[in-house]
């Protein structure tokens, strides 16, 4: 598998690549120099189970503003470069655990060559990005436009220039907002390289439509064991990306931890807001480590039955509802306290 064979880099205190956990990444959407205001979220995203973190640096101010920003968070910080290389510099010596660059848009080699002996002398990773819309003339020429396989000749092209300067602690991460080439980019960059790789569907969209398309896209990819990393870009609050990143990672079985809440669709024999109690459920046990399944059924007529393979399930009639363990009805309570018995039983669940 292709995750358990790449190369092991160290970005703070974790570790990604060769088979260490995939990790889930955000970027904070705050302006990086309003110090109060970044780690707030950072620390909300933290909680949310974020593991690094990256911020925007357009400017010298946000630069200086990574120190403090440093001092009061607890995961790793990844410091977001364009265009001008002593921006990077000035990152990594504010304490930086990781950049994110695009060589191509730092400019002259002897640029790119300042940012890379920094980061050599802190032995801080490089994460060489490429996204399909900042592909190189030459390449859109000799593809017909931008394809898979540009992006992939694009993003070692940077990977190769790095290595001939004599550094080769990095991180790829090749984007596109095209969820079928994205696929296809990270398949043939799989096969090409030992590096380990930040994978993602840049620009999906609304919350709703960008969940969608990075399920889609991050499903396929990490099905395959290509990426060490993951971030799922919602345009809305980051916490939404932590929490849909540790539903895909559960769903294909690459996470452990966290109650995953199963429910029915609803049908014409549903006799109580089945939509709001499942709602309010998946709200509920947010906050529980357990390890468990969790089922909500909209009728007394199936809900045991398609509750079976649950740890924990309750089913809704007509003014009541029953509390299902194992598949086995365990007692009867009126609609109103369904909410209440499956709070009592999470929190004396051993």
């Amino acid at each position: 598998m292709y995750r358990d064979n790449t190369k092991v880099i160290q970005i703070g205190d974790r570790k990604i690549g060769g088979g260490n956990p995939i990790l889930i990444q955000s970027m904070t959407n705050t302006k990086t120099q309003d110090v109060e205001a970044t780690v707030a979220q950072i620390l909300s995203l933290e909680a949310a189970g974020c593991e690094i973190i990256r911020c925007t640096v357009p400017d010298m101010e946000a630069a200086k503003a990574l120190s403090e920003i440093k001092k009061r968070i607890h995961i790793p910080l990844v410091a977001d470069i364009h265009f001008d290389y002593r921006l990077a510099v000035a990152a990594m010596e504010n304490g930086a655990d990781k950049i994110r660059i695009n060589p191509g848009n730092i400019g002259a080699p002897d640029r790119v060559r300042a940012v890379v002996e920094t980061a050599k002398e802190r032995n801080i990773p490089i994460r060489v990005g490429v996204n399909s819309g900042s592909l190189e003339k030459p390449l859109l020429e000799k593809y017909g436009g931008v394809t898979a396989q540009a992006i992939v000749e694009s993003a070692l092209d940077k990977v190769h220039m790095i290595e001939d300067m004599g550094y080769d602690n990095l991180v790829i991460s090749i984007k596109s907002s095209d969820v079928l080439m994205c696929v296809k980019a990270h398949e043939l960059l799989a096969g090409k390289t030992a590096y380990p790789l930040h994978v993602g569907i840049t620009e999906a969209g609304t919350v709703q439509s960008g969940n969608i398309k990075s399920a889609v896209g991050l499903g396929i990819i990490l099905y395959q064991g290509i990426g060490d990393t993951i971030r799922v870009s919602l345009t809305g609050n980051p916490v939404e990306e932590i929490k849909s990143a540790r539903l895909i990672l559960r769903t294909l079985g690459l996470r452990k931890g966290g109650i995953e809440v199963v429910s029915c669709p609803t049908c014409g024999r549903t006799q109580i807001d089945l939509i709001g109690l499942a709602q309010k459920v998946e709200r509920l046990v947010e906050d529980y480590p357990l390890a468990i399944k969790v089922a909500v059924m909209g009728c007394v007529v199936n809900g045991p039955g398609e509750a079976r393979e649950a740890d924990i399930g309750i089913a809704g009639g007509i003014g009541e509802g029953l509390l299902i363990k194992k598949g086995e009805i365990v007692r009867k309570v009126k609609e109103e306290q369904l909410l209440a018995a499956l709070k009592e039983e999470l929190d004396n669940w051993n």
